[in-house]
Formats: C-alpha cells, structure tokens, sequence
C-alpha cells in the first residue's frame, strides 16, 4: 500500500521552525512527505534541515527540476497539503490565486484537501481584509485553522499564535481519513462541554469527578476538521488546547451553564459531554475545615443547575412513556437491518485513559448522533445493592453503582449510562422507605 503523499508548505514567519516536529510527526506516522518552503521561509529555517528531515530535495522556486514539471506535479499527486505556518501573505495569495513561487503555483493545481494554520499579530489577524481572505478559503473548501492565543513575536501577546504541531497532526489526520470531499460543516457553529465540574468546599478542597475531558476533546476535533467553527467550554482538564477551536475554561457548574448559554445563542449544534456535578455545598467556607473529633463536616448541598435546563426544548410525552416494538420486533425508529443501539460497556483500564475515536456517521449510515465511546472498569454495586434489589417500587435511577477506580454508573431501564448522581446513600428516599439498615446497606437484624 502506498503511502499518504503529504505536501508541507511552509512560510516566511517565526513559528516555521515549529514545522520541524509537525514534520517529523508526519514522517514518523507513514506518510510521505515533501517540504516546499517559501524564500522567506528559508531565512528561519534553512533548505539543508528541510532536506534532512524529510529525506527529500527542497527547492522554492519553479525553475528547478524543469523537466520533471514540479509546479504542476507536486499538487497533483498529493493527498493533502498543509500549510504550517500560513502568514497573511500566504493567505492573500492563496484566496486571490497569485502564484509566483513553487508553494502557490502548487495550491492552484492541487485538488486534495488543503489546510491553512495561520501565525501572525493579532493585528494582522484581526484586520478585514485577513478575515475576508481566510473567509474566501472556507468558502471554497480549505480548512483554515483558528490561530491559538499566546506569546507573540517580542512583547506581544495575543491571538495568531501557530496552535501546537500535535493539534495540526490530529487535524492532518482526521483530515486525510476524510478524503477528499468537502467540509459539511463549513459555516456551521458547534458548541461542545468537557471535562468535569469542581464545586468548592473551602479555599482547598471540592467535590470532584474524574473526567478527563477527552472525548468532548476529541469531539471537538472532529467537527473542526470537518470545517465547523468549535467553541470548547472545558472544565478542569489537564489536555493542550485543540487546533482551531476556541477554548472556553470553566470551573463549577454554574460557571458551565453560563459559558455554553453565552455560546449557544449563535450556535448550529451543542454537544454536551461534560460531567456536570448534580450538587454543591450549600455554604462555603472561607477557610479550610478542620477536623474535629466526633463531629462531621456541615454536608447541606444545592442543586448548581445543568446547562441542558435552558437548551431543553418541549417535546410531546411518548404513549404510557414507554417504547413499543413493532410486529417485526424492532424498536419505535429502528431501521429494518439496522442493530438496535446498544448501552454504554465497560472496558479494561481505569477512567479516562487511552485515546477517544470519534466518528460522526453520515446519513446514509447509523443515528448520526450516535457515538461510540469506551469506558473503564467492571462495576459493583454498593452493599445491597449488588443484587439488583429493585422491588418495592425502587426506581432503577436511584441505584448507585461504582467501579474499582471510584467512578459512577447508573443503571436506567436496562441500560447502562454514564452516572452523574451524587446522591448519598443516607439520604435516598429508598432507604428511608426501606426500614433501618447497618452501614453496608443492609437491613438490620
């Protein structure tokens, strides 16, 4: 099988020393990969490191290698061409069609997805004709990366900032699986949460989870590769910022609810997949807790309120609320052929760890909201709870489960779901309903 044939393009700025590592990224992944730099570019970083790190010859100009018609051949054999850094000189060329060196003249006759990650002052960003050129771009299909916010050139800092060479690699890649259709979410606005909500007990303590914000991650990835414009409201994640999204962090869930409102008054979609606590504390307390003996900690808890309670729109109650089958056995909106949807399965590992695949199915294919997602470690119920014990008119939802690693799940209608229920066990209704019971859940001889 040949290899993905990559064109890197790179031009005159700061940041194209950076283009050394997304290179090597590149390289080391199996692609083929040939530099064209600009004359300027070769200012920052010389022909001889280009030729090195790639394993190929390096030339700018269109009167080298005549015979073998480079400024023709280089586009049209590639699978992709990215351009990393994309000064607004670049830009302009590229949105007006000049061509007068190796680079440009290979975008005119490319007919690959082309990726633009911009660097540049916010200045020069910001500037209307900069934002018309990269908007004249979108609209013809290229991917054009939103610059990170940081460190500029001298004092300067700002947005315009090249994003990190791992986040332009996985836009490479989710790009590339693409193939070469167009963006189908060019001009759309996706709103997406992650991560998990910390809600304060005092200066040094709260009430957690361990959500890793990965998959709200790499949800975001997605739909930016896919051509979307992504806000990311991240909540307490430890992950670098995705290539052209813009990043939103948060810290409660009051704080959540208020940045995914502000960003959905605009927004095309919004994809909720951060774990939102379902209490905090009703007081805090200015300074730390201490410990007394025999005396426990004020526990009083308020409902934060999730970001869904302002995006939820009414919806007519099904029939008995339950979900009939048809004659043929399949569920209400099941497809004839088609598997029904299955739950959420645990899988080896502890929470959070490994890499999130996601991928967006096309019409034609499953649910499109439907997503694929692994999760960690088998779970066990908690005391009396193990057994299922559902009778005397307990509701599945009020059933805590935990994994080894500590993580929730609950178990609603038969289906396992991601768990965002932090009742204590004590103050279940169930219990009280239940009779008296010992510390493991148990009733009392």
């Amino acid at each position: 099988m040949d290899k993905p044939k990559v064109v890197l393009g790179v031009s005159g700025g700061i940041a194209a020393y950076k283009a050394c590592e997304l290179l090597r990224r590149l390289t080391e992944s199996g692609h083929d990969v040939r530099v064209v730099p600009t004359a300027s570019a070769l200012h920052f970083v010389g022909a001889a490191a280009w030729s090195a790190l790639s394993g190929k010859p390096v030339s700018t100009e269109v009167w080298d290698d005549v015979h073998e018609v480079p400024h023709v051949r280089i586009g049209q054999h590639a699978d992709l061409v990215v351009v990393a850094p994309a000064t607004a000189d670049m830009l302009a060329k590229a949105a007006h069609g000049l061509a007068d060196d190796l680079l440009t003249n290979t975008l005119l006759t490319a007919r690959c997805p082309v990726v633009f990650a911009p660097a540049m002052h916010t200045e020069m960003w910001e500037h209307p004709a900069t934002q018309e050129n990269v908007a004249t771009l979108r609209r013809r299909g290229a991917v054009v990366i939103e610059p990170a916010v940081g460190r500029l050139t001298g004092v300067d800092t700002g947005k315009g900032r090249l994003p990190d060479p791992a986040e332009i690699f996985e836009v490479c890649r989710r790009v590339l699986a693409r193939g070469v259709t167009e963006p189908d979410l060019g001009g759309r606005h996706v709103v997406v949460s992650a991560g998990g909500t910390r809600e304060p007990l005092d200066p040094v303590r709260f009430l957690g989870n361990r959500s890793s914000g990965k998959q709200g991650y790499a949800l975001a990835r997605t739909a930016a590769a896919r051509g979307a414009r992504v806000t990311l409201v991240a909540a307490n994640t430890a992950l670098p910022d995705p290539a052209g999204v813009d990043v939103v962090p948060v810290g409660t869930a009051v704080q959540l609810r208020e940045a995914v409102l502000k960003a959905a008054a605009d927004a095309d979609a919004v994809v909720m997949a951060a774990a939102v606590a379902d209490f905090r504390p009703g007081t805090y307390a200015t300074g730390k807790i201490k410990k007394k003996d025999g005396q426990d900690p004020d526990r009083a808890r308020t409902e934060p309120g999730h970001p869904r309670g302002g995006l939820r729109r009414p919806r007519p109650p099904r029939p008995g609320g339950r979900r009939f089958r048809r004659r043929d056995g399949r569920r209400a909106g099941q497809r004839p052929g088609e598997a029904p949807a299955q739950g959420l399965r645990p899988a080896r590992g502890e929470r959070g760890g490994g890499e999130q695949d996601i991928r967006l199915r096309g019409e034609r294919g499953p649910d499109p909201g439907r997503r694929r997602q692994r999760h960690t470690g088998p779970a066990r119920a908690e005391g009396s709870l193990g057994r299922n014990r559902v009778g005397s008119g307990r509701r599945a939802s009020e059933l805590r489960f935990f994994s080894p690693q500590g993580s929730l799940r609950s178990r609603t209608s038969g289906v396992a779901a991601l768990a965002k229920h932090t009742r204590d066990w004590a103050e279940c209704p169930c219990r009280r309903s239940a009779g008296p019971r010992d510390e493991t859940g148990g009733p009392l001889a």
